[in-house]
Order: structure tokens, then C-alpha cells, then sequence
């Protein structure tokens, strides 16, 4: 029995998702664990880096991240990238049973939502159309198209990080999120030259001489270390179930819409496979939202407050009271006495 190429992609697509949605909460229990020994990586400290939780959901991260990987080699964008919706549904789990983020009804929902366009997305996604060699793709990603979007996405990358991060990235979320996903559609498409150029050189047609490779390589490995870091950010000011649906959604969309202009993965499909996925993903979307609105936030520490984790809850001094924080809630608050 002879597997597809796009059979091999969807495969490691979802032991990929199984990788990384475990991750998150590895990380997430990890960062809370460090913000008691040090400062909390939202307000830039990196105390998690000696925290061997964070390193064992980092490692989950990468195992994952490998599979993923190589599943862009034999299979288009548009079908491995929706399909990481899966981590965002094991994290979720993961989260009410193990950070006591509830999972309400609406959000059971919104998991089958997203399975079911999930599959509707397999179904419908158009067969790979491999380039041949690196020469072919540098001449993609040197096309009009695809500089005018390079242009678009660095200008806003740029103005994220030096004018909306200082004013606005304690309180909103897309602030983080948008660095990552934006950084996170060159990656993509950088970590597609680069599998391709693996897949050559190992069938004996050697891509290492030629300086695209190394010049997608030091695109991936620059966009991996900004996603790594804003990431890391976003995990640590928010909650992590509605970190994962929202950077999915804008990670999914950027990485579609990159792929599409660059590899023009749409091209030879009929009208109805393209609305079919195009309905699948936005089922995904839909599912995703019903996600998030059914989740509780974190509460953001104000200026002069002091918080740690305790290993069980989140706990606060502000403005002279003790306060306990679980399930994003104040569960008891007394206050300290300030006598002499």
C-alpha cells in the first residue's frame, strides 16, 4: 500500500499538535513556578530558564515543532497548518484538569467545531505542488506579490514592537500575538524552502552549496527566536485558553495567506474544494472563538503589586491586603497588619 504525500503530512501534523498542546501547559506551570523565584517573563525576567518544568514543555515544544516540520515537506500549508488546531483542544483539556482553567459547555462545542472543520480541511486540501529545486522557490519569494506582503509584515512587525509592546502589551493580548504571528508566517514559509532543500539533498541533488538555503535558515532561525520570546510573554500576562485559540487563529490566517501568495497552493483546485476548505476554516475559527469567550482571564498585576506562585495558587499583596487568587477569581482577602 502506497501512502500519500499528503497522508505522511497529515500524520505528523497531529502528533505534532498532541506535542505542542502538552507543551503549553508544561510551560504555562513552569513560568508560574519561576515567577515565585524571580521576575515574571511578562515584565522581561527569565527566571523560567532555570525552571526544569518550562524545559521539559520547551523539549515537548521542539519534539513537536520537528514533526510539524516535516510534515510542510509533504504536505501544503493550508492543510498542516489548520490542523494544529488539535493542541489548541489538548491544551484546553489539559488546562481545566490541570491549571483549574474550567471548560464550560460552550467550549465543548467549540472542540468539535474545530474537529469537524478540521476534517473538512483534510478532505478538500489541495495536493502538494513541490518546487524542484531552491532556485525555483528563491524565484517565488522574489516575485512582486510576495516582496509587497514581506514589506507589509515587517512594516507592522516594527511598529508592534517599538510603538504598541511599551504602551499596550501588559493589557492586550494581540499586542504578543501579533509579533508571533506575523514572524511566525516567515517561518513557515522559510521552514518549507528548507525541507525541500533537505528532501533534495538527501535524494542525492545537494542543496548546501547554494546561498538560499543558508539565507532561509537564518530567516527561520531569527523568526523562531521572536516567536520563542513573545510567546513567552503572552503565556505569562494571560490565560493560557485564550492564549492558544487566538494565536492559532492569527497564526493559521497569516501562514494561509503567506503560503497562498507565495507557493499559490490554490492553483489547479476546483471552486467547490476551494469554498469547502475555505468553510472548514472557518468552522475551525468559529470553533476557536467559542473557545475563548467561554474562558476565564487572568487578572493582570497593577502597578505596586506583588505576586508569587506557590506551586497550587496565584497570590497577591496590593495595597497593604493579602490576597489569594484561584481560578482567576478572588477566593479570600484579609488584611496586613501595618502596626509597629
Amino acid at each position: 500500500m502506497v501512502i500519500s504525500d499528503n497522508t505522511r503530512g497529515l500524520i505528523l501534523a497531529i502528533s505534532s499538535s498532541l506535542f505542542i498542546g502538552t507543551s503549553f501547559i508544561l510551560k504555562k506551570k513552569g513560568l508560574k513556578r519561576a515567577a515565585a523565584a524571580g521576575i515574571r517573563a511578562g515584565v522581561g525576567g527569565y527566571a523560567y530558564l532555570l525552571e526544569p518544568l518550562w524545559w521539559t514543555g520547551m523539549i515537548s515544544m521542539i519534539v513537536g515543532e520537528v514533526a510539524n516540520f516535516v510534515a510542510y515537506i509533504y504536505a501544503p500549508a493550508v492543510l498542516v497548518t489548520p490542523l494544529g488546531v488539535l493542541s489548541i483542544i489538548i491544551s484546553a483539556i489539559l488546562a481545566h484538569f490541570l491549571l483549574k482553567e474550567r471548560l464550560q459547555r460552550l467550549g465543548v462545542l467549540g472542540c468539535i467545531s474545530c474537529i469537524v472543520g478540521s476534517v473538512v480541511i483534510v478532505i478538500h486540501a489541495p495536493q502538494e505542488n513541490m518546487p524542484a529545486s531552491l532556485e525555483e522557490i528563491w524565484i517565488l519569494a522574489t516575485q512582486p506579490a510576495f516582496l509587497a506582503y514581506v514589506a507589509a509584515t515587517l512594516s507592522m512587525v516594527l511598529a508592534l514592537i517599538l510603538h504598541f509592546e511599551p504602551r499596550y502589551g501588559q493589557t492586550n493580548i494581540l499586542v504578543y500575538l501579533g509579533i508571533c504571528s506575523l514572524m511566525g508566517s516567515f517561518t513557515i514559509v522559510s521552514i518549507k524552502a528548507i525541507g525541500i532543500a533537505i528532501k533534495l539533498t538527501l535524494e542525492g541533488i545537494s542543496q548546501v552549496a547554494y546561498p538560499p538555503t543558508w539565507f532561509f535558515l537564518s530567516v527561520a532561525v531569527i523568526c523562531v527566536i521572536t516567536q520563542l520570546n513573545y510567546l513567552n510573554k503572552a503565556l505569562d500576562t494571560f490565560n493560557t485558553a485564550i492564549v492558544s485559540p487566538i494565536y492559532y487563529v492569527m497564526f493559521t490566517t497569516m501562514t494561509i495567506i503567506a503560503s497562498a501568495i507565495m507557493f499559490k497552493d490554490w492553483a489547479g483546485q476546483s471552486a467547490s474544494d476551494i469554498v469547502s476548505a475555505i468553510c472548514g476554516f472557518i468552522t475551525v475559527l468559529s470553533g476557536t472563538v467559542m473557545l475563548h469567550v467561554t474562558r476565564e482571564q487572568e487578572p493582570v498585576p497593577l502597578p505596586g503589586t506583588v505576586t508569587w506562585y506557590d506551586g497550587e495558587h496565584i497570590k497577591a499583596i496590593e495595597d497593604g491586603h493579602y490576597i489569594l487568587v484561584h481560578d482567576s477569581e478572588y477566593l479570600d482577602s484579609y488584611s496586613v497588619s501595618t502596626k509597629n
